[in-house]
């Protein structure tokens, strides 16, 4: 749900805020931070998307501050949005104009949660001391982007000497994964020490610069930058020890190969981390970070500002091909698809229900056959014909002739029946000319004693004449 409060106050924002609370409920009783953003309005909704984002892991709520035109009447516009227009947070948007873009403190103040830690993120341009910032100030965290401003290698100047507990940069949120896969791979036999590193990443990339002021506070060696064209970002880091170097190469931006002497080479999922993943990591802990302070105050220094091309690095041998690199990863991603492809797998229960159906007919077939080649026709014949002389009556043997004349596929069970269907008619037949027989005698019977009668009233006659 989206409300809009066009030239507004802080104290309608507010009421608005508590009436939204008790007509949707508690809203406020989950969020466990507020987050200030201050952008101008070109980077305003890319910026709320990435809070919005990060809010799903860190409920919230979060107030940004979009810096609109500094000339004329002094006004704030503002938005509410919560539901699933907000993530998992509740954002209230305040585009200041005229004299307010210099009070963001006030305006910002009445809005915060009650008891809760405050985080501010500056997502491209920052003051020149974020800490003693009137909103910087108020805040327990404070976050900025070297990567999104003009100079990215002087807004790491700037913030290693304006540095205050509780500063941080995505920068360096964005080399985490590759810290933790160096600090394993040296925590792994030979335990040898570092002599040498180089890293090599794109010219303009922050985050490069305190990866390799990481390694030169950490390991006390020399760290040597070498420049690639701008935009390419991290590209790989080696590390040489006694042993052999130990190579991390991430050639595409997404997938990296890890080399180590005595290990076979390993693909390792590398990519670019989002906006919207960094800053879910920042408010994951609200302490300060004491590894980015020692990194950007001491390790910056250690490397200096002299730094060398990649194509000269890697020609010297002091970096990793990247040619190389690609090539050894697209081998061992054709052997991971060989090894897949060459795995016994278990059928998907359609093909093994048609496969079991496809079995149980071939059998079938099979068994047809077997029982068509044992039964010949003389066979047949002659084992029928046997059982009905030796079980029957002559009506049987009118049918042992019949059974003769059958087909040679015809088996035993069918002449057999065939036999049965004759008994019962030579039966039937019998008891009709029993029955025939019967009717005839009865007649007979009835006519004699009709003679009978008749040789007796002839009698009875002859005596009366007599006697007359």
């Amino acid at each position: 749900m989206i409300i809009d409060l066009p030239s507004t106050s802080t104290v309608a924002i507010s009421k608005k805020l508590v009436a939204l609370r008790q007509d949707t409920g508690a809203m406020a009783l989950g969020r466990v931070l507020t987050l200030i953003i201050v952008v101008d309005e070109q980077e305003a909704d890319e910026a709320i998307e990435a809070a919005n984002d990060a809010s799903r892991q860190h409920p919230c709520r979060i107030i940004a501050v979009v810096i609109g035109n500094k000339r004329g009447a002094s006004r704030i516009d503002a938005q509410i949005r919560v539901g699933g227009d907000a993530g998992a947070s509740e954002v209230v948007v305040a585009r200041l104009y005229g004299a307010l873009t210099e009070h963001g403190r006030s305006v910002v103040t009445p809005l915060l949660l009650p008891d809760s830690p405050v985080v501010a993120w500056w997502p491209s341009e920052a003051p020149a001391n974020v800490s003693k910032d009137p909103i910087g100030s108020m805040a327990q965290r404070r976050i900025t982007d070297a990567a999104e401003t003009k100079n990215p290698r002087q807004s790491l100047l700037n913030r290693a000497q304006t540095y205050a507990g509780g500063d941080t940069d995505l920068s360096w949120t964005r080399v985490t994964l590759w810290r933790g896969l160096l600090a394993a791979a040296l925590d792994q036999r030979p335990f040898e020490p570092v002599i040498e590193a180089t890293v090599t990443g794109g010219s303009d990339s922050p985050s490069t610069d305190l990866l390799a002021a990481w390694l030169a506070e950490t390991l006390r060696c020399k760290v040597t930058r070498a420049r690639s064209r701008a935009g390419t970002g991290m590209i790989s880091v080696r590390l040489d020890r006694k042993s052999g170097p130990v190579d991390l190469v991430r050639p595409d931006g997404t997938v990296a190969t890890l080399t180590q002497p005595g290990q076979p080479v390993r693909r390792i999922t590398l990519a670019r981390r989002a906006t919207a993943e960094c800053l879910a990591d920042e408010l994951r802990r609200l302490d300060p970070d004491d590894i980015y302070e020692e990194t950007i105050r001491k390790g910056l220094p250690r490397v200096g500002r002299k730094s060398t091309t990649a194509s000269d690095a890697i020609r010297e041998g002091d970096a990793p091909s990247t040619e190389e690199a690609a090539a050894e990863a697209r081998k061992l991603a054709r052997a991971h698809q060989a090894g897949s492809a060459a795995m016994v797998r278990a059928p998907d229960p359609e093909q093994r229900k048609s496969t079991t159906a496809t079995v149980k007919k071939a059998a079938a077939r099979k068994l047809d056959k077997a029982k068509a080649g044992r039964a010949s026709p003389s066979d047949t014949s002659t084992k029928s014909a046997t059982k009905a002389a030796a079980t029957s009556t002559p009506t049987k043997a009118t049918a042992k002739v019949g059974a003769k004349k059958a087909t040679a596929k015809v088996g035993a069970k069918k002449a057999t029946a065939k036999v049965g269907a004759k008994k019962a008619t030579a039966k039937v037949g019998a008891k009709k000319a029993t029955a025939k027989v019967g009717a005839k005698k009865a007649t007979a019977k009835v006519g004699a004693k009709k003679v009978t009668v008749k040789k007796a009233a002839a009698k009875r006659t002859a005596t009366t004449k007599e006697g007359s």
